[in-house]
């Protein structure tokens, strides 16, 4: 019997890695077509970053949207512009074509991730189907051509649950500690990812239900974490004299407060107050006067603003479908991920004790998480990983229930034979 699986499994196997080859071939050409193809916007925020980059390289002054050192963003994707700055030379030719490559080439190496992190929840076909997913979903593509953080986060995040997940399986100090460092680097990337360290093992704990290994699990990934953010903490206590963990910049809180995004509706007056002023204020405001309002805003109003659509990326002249369908069909495919996302963690709840429950629980926790701040569709990008991968994870594990239920009902019916004849 053991031969007998061991052989059929040979071919399966080799047959995946063809198959992976294949889409990583394609992810590949969508990605390096899609640069060469168009010509690339650089909104608002990819021009701070490099106003921001060339005042670090030249002055030696850490600040966005200031000529005085400040801690408004965290400095992972500035370190990143930083060293590609250099490697470009920035002052005889534009960094900005060999950023895109790069992360391009990012990109590449995350569909490889969400192969590996599919492969160990639900097996080979899990995890080949969510990289063959994940290589035409036109944001992953579209995302290289812009100076944002998103490619870099998403790639960081997707790496920090796949050493994460190795860290509770194999109780292996080193990638404890390894999972805590990459975690480090992407809250220094994105901050809100911060809250994760504890999430995670909250969701050990509830699979074990023993403090002590969870406590040690816990200590190890933060000794990666703080090792990893020391240097931004110590900058700021130095340079700022305060204790600033990750960032300072408030706009977004204060902007998620006006409903659909109405800036101009007169709830409070502004004038000579800080931007944490008005938020309290508005909220205040709005939860007692305008209860209905607000609720549906910081409720479904702000979910479908996150999730609704796709990220279209930073802009790109002419149009670069990466499907061939009409614009809203495209976006259907972003919304049936999604959808079946949502789906699948449900049905989890009825198999917590997966390791599928950890990503599920991290898009729950962020999306929460985003109803306090401004919605943009492009917050969405950096959980889609993880929407492809519990997709597929649950669709293989319902596929095998069901296939063992009926060898189950299949070897049922035969034994009932063989007994009455």
């Amino acid at each position: 019997m053991n031969e007998n699986v061991k052989e059929q499994s040979r071919p399966n196997g080799k047959l995946v890695l063809v198959l992976l080859l294949a889409v990583l071939l394609l992810g590949a050409f969508l990605r390096l077509d899609f640069l060469r193809s168009v010509e690339h916007q650089v909104p608002h925020d990819a021009q701070n970053y490099d106003i921001m980059v060339r005042q670090m390289l030249e002055q030696g002054v850490y600040a966005y949207k200031s000529t005085e050192s400040n801690a408004q963003v965290t400095p992972g994707y500035p370190l990143f512009l930083a060293a590609m700055y250099g490697i470009a030379d920035y002052e005889e030719r534009s960094p900005f074509p060999l950023i895109r490559y790069i992360q391009a080439g990012i990109s590449m190496a995350m569909l490889v991730l969400i192969y590996a992190l599919g492969k160990q929840l639900a097996g080979r076909w899990a995890g080949l189907s969510a990289a063959a997913l994940a290589a035409i979903y036109p944001p992953f593509i579209w995302s290289a051509g812009g100076i944002l953080t998103e490619t870099l986060a998403a790639f960081l995040l997707t790496l920090y649950v796949y050493l994460q997940l190795l860290a509770f399986r194999s109780e292996r100090k080193p990638f404890m500690f390894l999972a805590g460092a990459v975690l480090g680097l992407t809250v220094l990337t994105r901050a809100e990812f911060l809250p994760l360290i504890l999430l995670s093992h909250v969701v050990l704990l509830l699979w074990t239900r023993s403090w002590r290994q969870t406590l040690r699990q816990l200590v190890l990934c933060g000794a990666g974490l703080v090792l990893v953010l020391s240097p931004w903490v110590i900058r700021n206590v130095v340079t700022l004299g305060e204790v600033v963990i990750t960032s300072t910049q408030q706009n977004p809180f204060t902007a998620g407060t006006y409903p659909d995004k109405n800036y101009g509706d007169g709830l409070v007056d502004r004038e000579g107050k800080t931007q944490m002023e008005v938020a309290r204020e508005r909220l205040s405001i709005g939860f007692t006067e305008h209860t209905g309002t607000y609720l549906k805003w910081y409720t479904i109003g702000k979910l479908e603003h996150t999730y609704g659509r796709m990220f279209y990326g930073s802009g790109h002249d002419p149009d670069y479908p990466v499907l061939p369908l009409p614009l809203e069909q495209r976006n259907l495919y972003h919304r049936l991920l999604v959808g079946a996302g949502a789906m699948s963690i449900i049905l989890l709840l009825w198999r917590w004790r997966h390791p599928a429950m950890l990503p599920a629980a991290i898009i729950v926790a962020m999306s929460g998480l985003r109803l306090l701040f401004v919605p943009e569709y492009r917050y969405n990008f950096t959980v889609m990983p993880l929407f492809i991968v519990i997709d597929c994870a649950v669709a293989a594990l319902v596929w095998g229930m069901w296939r063992n239920r009926r060898r189950e009902r299949t070897s049922f019916q035969e034994s009932v034979k063989g007994g009455t004849s």
